[in-house]
């Protein structure tokens, strides 16, 4: 009977370390024995190491040091290039493709043009840049082609290698894309798919792997590559029955891999038969042929290799001879023809039969058929396709051939069929070209292709409207020869109905918008319905601007321009208006008692009267209106303060004195009005002639006022002292208009006020414009002289009308500066007069200099509008809503970013918008159109991701995920991918979604299934531990039993594990006992 010893966790602790990785029950009927749970250390070394060699810290051999930067050439053939189109070689999509790929990989890829019209292409760099290099270029400029190899189950993870390693440098290597089904995927095939090259050095790579992991023998026989067709045998067929009849399995290397050695696995009898039988092969046809060299034009060698190889086959299978062909990089022409010498010129025949087996034929027809050659969708040439699938047409774009390539009957047959669908076309098709202006294409078109689509159908015609990019005014009808007339005779129609079209800009200052629009729009709603042809567009608030537009048939939009300068005369006679200085006491005198007497003086002078606020320390009132009306008004308020004011006193001062008695921004009176106890004083209207100035206020004050006042005045007298000359018998007059006697003294001249004087009066001289000069005759001369130089000029500037209201600038700030800096008076034509001219007035040399300025402002002006115009190009474009987040970004980042490289302006619709799919882009042509490619090639790249699911066990989630999601953000942005994880709570908790490009999808699926399974052990591993430590259920733990322990033995007692000999601890020493529950020690 066994005998049973009890260990507790803290016991199994100390020996866990040498438990194999088991699956462990928690059935408790069965105990493991001591051997289970503690196999024994082997006594001898590992397999495979030599006892009593000194291992070496370098290894047994050092590698080689290689180059850190490798070159490597590889050809694409014509039929494999994704891109065929070689009339801009260097420039098209081969190029930026090439370009992008340097950028990610840091490789330098150089493109050539072989004469067959393959692509050539060196790719340098460090070896790990040069194979991704020519990982993308393979799967971007070579199309795909795949292929299944079938290997046993068991060896699938020595393929994927450690961490997916040995796949990815598969990958690499042979320029494919492998798939290896999941482990629960019952199927055996691996999938590789790339080029036809690829596709065979990868199958071969794949097989060796599991030749090598086949519990087999292996053999490698090292035969001449030339041999290898006559061992393989037509199709393969010759070593596919030697596998069949030895048992063994054979791998041959493809032509294209320069590798000799072939590969013979199996069962060792099997093997050997093989091996016996392969040599045999070998040596007689080494034995037996010979060669001979043929020169063949290079153009022609493709028809010799026929599609993927299938023409030197069949020479191989008729004819029993090897055709070795030059490879398609290099530019030999010559071809080594290898077999038995009875049977080299059958083969050479066939050889010179396939070279001349293809013709090429071109076939007319005008440029403009070729599409209604080809047919809706393909479907013409496709029918002649499908009939003689091995000829091959080609359509070039504007050109007038057709090209026809394949075997001499087909060829001949697709040509009469071609020919006889451009006849019939040309009986029943017709086509016109008609010039329009292309700033009249979009309203053919129409909004969403109305107009457009509605002639095409209505007419049954096609109609190309170049693209503004192509700045072409051509337009193309295309269809049954009345309807293209019909099509060509409303086209016209509808241009002529736009040039009649005109558009106007009306300069209305931006406080009258809101009158002339009235209140919800019901103002310019009659105007509106009045001239109901007429579009009036106002400018948005924000803008600032003064331009209302107007479009329309001419006449109406003189007409309606007309009605509404009307309305703006009128709203300017009523916008005149003056402050009237109010003793603040007064106002609410003024206001009247519920606002009384206001109310009474705005109705009665049908004015508008606005009153400064409490708190406000301004005393003026300032009335709106008709001038007359405004006068009225202004009489009616002084009357009320004149009944209400205390003391009113006049002082006649030379009105040439106010200016400086009033002072700068009207310090000094202010300063007299403060200190004389708020006394108000009142000077005439600049322009009036008046020398009468008014104070009013306390009795005391005012004469106190009146006082400072005159003093002040004497102050500033002195500048107009009479001097005496001495007296001459000649007299020297000069007339002068007493308009610029205030220039000659050092005084202002009197403003103008709305436009009442100008420089275009006519000068009568009068007695008061004569300036008398007495003296010497030769000073009277100098005098008259130096006065005329004193006369100012005046000079008409020739600017346009549409100019001068930013010449004026806000509030006249911009002509007050001018006028300020080139001491000059500057005078601009009412608005309604829409003159092109603006007077300058002053001496001679501030003329000149005045005019030069505002000529250089004129041309600011002009390079502003222009600038405005440009930036002005505006284009629309549909995508779908779907896509605008992606193009938006994460808080605008993408958007953002498209805006300032392109320096544009984007606008997506608003959510009430009922066009959702439309972006308008703004800015110059070119940044516009540069930034609609970005989109588009955006939107190109959205339309191309799929959503894959893959089920990965929920238990590696949280491991892939990573804290805080770092590592499935790094591996999101790896892979150029978005990975969806499960909720918690759904109903497929292991299915994750991978959205993306399809490759970038296919590669970011791998590596999650590599993961999961190198996650996964882990997990079983942590599993299978915890199963031993897990206590059995109902009740407390019994801790980790064995049976057959040596303790159990007869004699021998259980160690103690507080003693320090049994488990003694590491570091200390201890007295050992003769004998030990462990059995003898060993050494």
């Amino acid at each position: 009977m066994s005998s049973v010893a009890v260990l507790t966790p803290e016991s199994f602790a100390e020996h866990r370390s040498g438990l194999k990785d088991q699956e462990i029950t928690e059935d408790e009927a069965y105990i493991p024995t001591y051997l289970e749970a503690f196999p024994p250390l082997p006594e001898k070394g590992t397999p495979g190491e030599k006892s009593g060699e000194p291992a070496s810290a370098w290894g047994s051999k050092i590698r080689p040091i290689k180059a850190s930067v490798i070159t490597q050439v590889f050809h694409v053939p014509l039929e494999e290039r994704r891109y065929k189109d070689n009339s801009q070689f260097g420039e098209g999509e081969e190029a930026k493709v090439c370009l992008d790929i340097m950028q990610r990989t840091g490789a330098h890829i150089e493109l050539s043009l072989a004469k067959d019209q393959g692509l050539s292409i060196m790719v340098t760099g460090k070896l790990d840049s040069v194979m991704k290099a020519r990982k993308e270029i393979v799967a971007r400029l070579q199309t795909q082609a795949s292929a299944t190899v079938a290997i046993p189950k068991e060896h699938h993870r020595f393929v994927i290698g450690k961490n997916g390693e040995k796949l990815q440098e598969l990958e690499l290597k042979t320029a494919t894309k492998i798939a290896i089904p999941r482990p629960d995927d019952p199927s055996a095939n691996i999938r590789i798919t790339g080029t036809k090259e690829g596709i065979e050095k990868a199958r071969h790579e794949i097989l060796l792997i599991s030749a090598e992991q086949d519990k087999r023998a292996v053999e490698r026989l090292s035969l001449e590559k030339a041999f290898h067709p006559f061992i393989a045998g037509a199709h393969n067929r010759l070593v596919q029955e030697l596998s069949q009849e030895t048992g063994a399995r054979i791998s041959i290397p493809p032509p294209s891999l320069p590798k000799d050695e072939i590969v013979i696995t199996g069962e060792k009898e099997a093997v050997a038969l093989a091996v016996n039988r392969i040599r045999t092969i070998y040596d007689d046809k080494k034995r037996k042929t010979t060669t001979i060299s043929v020169e063949v034009k290079k153009s022609q060698h493709k028809y010799i290799i026929g599609p993927k190889g299938n023409t030197l086959q069949e020479i191989l299978e008729a004819t029993g001879v090897s055709v070795e062909m030059p490879p398609l990089d290099s530019g030999s022409e010559t071809i080594i023809l290898r077999g038995e010498p009875d049977k080299l010129g059958p083969a050479l025949t066939q050889v010179y039969a396939k070279a001349k087996s293809v013709m090429v034929v071109e076939v007319t027809a005008p440029a403009w058929l070729h599409r209604f050659i080809i047919g809706k969708k393909g479907q013409n040439i496709g029918r002649i396709t499908q009939q003689l699938p091995r000829v091959h047409i080609e359509f070039t774009d504007g050109e007038e051939r057709i090209s026809l390539e394949g075997p001499t009957e087909e060829v001949e047959q697709a040509q009469a069929q071609i020919q006889e669908i451009i006849k019939d076309l040309l009986v029943r098709m017709d086509y016109t070209e008609v010039i329009i202006d292309q700033r009249f294409h979009r309203h053919l078109i129409g909004k969403n292709g109305a107009n457009i689509n509605r002639i095409k159908e209505q007419y049954k015609v096609s109609v190309r409207i170049p693209q503004d990019s192509e700045r072409s005014g051509l337009v193309r009808i295309e269809g049954d020869p009345k309807g293209v007339q019909l099509a060509r005779r409303e086209l016209i129609e509808m241009v002529q109905r736009m040039e009649n079209e005109r558009t106007k800009d009306l300069i209305v200052e931006q406080k009258f918008h809101r009158t002339i629009i009235g209140q919800k729009g019901e103002k310019i709603k009659e105007v509106r319905d009045k001239f109901p042809e007429v579009i009036i567009n106002f400018p948005d608030p924000s803008q600032k601007s003064d331009i209302v537009q107007l479009r329309g048939p001419k006449n109406e939009v003189e007409k309606c321009a007309k009605f509404l300068q009307k309305i703006i005369a009128d709203l300017i006679e009523n916008s005149f208006s003056l402050s009237v200085p109010i003793f603040k006491q007064f106002h609410k005198n003024i206001i009247g008692k519920g606002g009384a007497n206001i109310k009474k003086i705005r109705e009665e002078t049908n004015t508008k009267i606005d009153l400064p606020t409490e708190n406000s320390n301004s005393e003026m009132i300032i009335i709106t209106g008709k001038k007359s009306n405004c006068e009225v008004a202004r009489e009616r308020i002084l009357a009320i303060q004149r009944e209400l004011v205390r003391d009113e006193s006049e002082v006649t001062i030379p009105a040439k004195l106010h200016n400086s008695l009033i002072g700068s921004k009207g310090c000094l009176v202010r300063s007299i009005m403060e200190d004389c106890g708020g006394v108000h004083i009142h000077f005439p209207s600049e322009g009036s002639g008046s020398d009468k100035v008014t104070i009013r206020g306390p009795a005391g004050e005012v004469e106190k006022a009146k006082k400072q006042l005159l003093q002040l005045a004497e102050e500033k007298v002195g500048v107009n002292r009479q001097m005496e000359m001495c007296t001459c018998s000649t007299d020297g007059v000069v007339f002068l208009s007493i308009h610029f006697h205030g220039e000659i003294t050092g005084q202002e001249a009197p403003p103008q006020e709305n436009g009442e004087v100008s420089p275009e009066a006519e000068f009568v001289p009068r007695k008061c414009d004569i300036i008398t000069i007495s003296g010497r005759a030769e000073k009277c001369e100098l005098a008259k002289a130096a006065l005329l130089a004193l006369v100012p000029i005046t000079e008409d500037v020739e600017v346009s009308y549409e100019l001068h209201r930013y010449i004026i600038g806000q509030k006249g700030s911009g002509i007050r500066k001018m006028m300020e800096e080139y001491e000059v008076n500057i005078w601009v034509p009412q608005p309604e007069k829409q003159l092109d001219v603006i007077k300058v007035t002053g001496l001679a040399a501030n003329v000149e200099r005045a005019k030069q300025g505002l000529l250089e402002r004129v041309k600011e002006l002009q390079a502003e509008q222009e600038d405005r115009a440009l930036r002005s190009f505006k284009i629309t474009m549909s995508v779908d809503p779907k896509f605008h987040p992606k193009i938006i970004g994460r808080k605008g980042a993408v958007i953002s970013q498209i805006r300032k490289d392109h320096d544009v302006s984007i606008q997506f619709p608003d959510k009430g918008d009922e066009q959702q799919d439309l972006i308008v882009i703004s800015g110059y042509e070119r940044n516009v159109e540069e930034a609609r490619q970005a989109i588009q090639q955006l939107v190109a790249e959205l339309q191309e991701m799929v959503s894959q699911d893959v089920h990965l066990d929920p238990r590696t989630h949280a491991r892939i995920i990573g804290a805080r999601g770092k590592a499935i953000r790094k591996l999101m942005e790896e892979f150029k991918v978005d990975i969806r994880f499960p909720q918690p709570s759904s109903d497929e908790p292991d299915k994750v979604t991978v959205t993306g490009l399809p490759e970038t999808v296919d590669n970011a699926i791998d590596h999650l299934l590599n993961l999961e399974e190198e996650y996964l052990l882990s997990v079983t591993e942590t599993e299978t531990l915890a199963a031993y430590m897990k206590p059995p259920s109902g009740g407390p733990a019994k801790g980790f039993v064995v049976r057959d322990a040596p303790w159990n033995a007869a004699g021998n007692k259980a160690p103690d594990m507080s003693s320090a000999e049994d488990f003694p601890t590491f570091g200390t020493g201890v007295a050992p006992k003769q004998a030990s529950a462990w059995g003898p020690k060993k050494f």
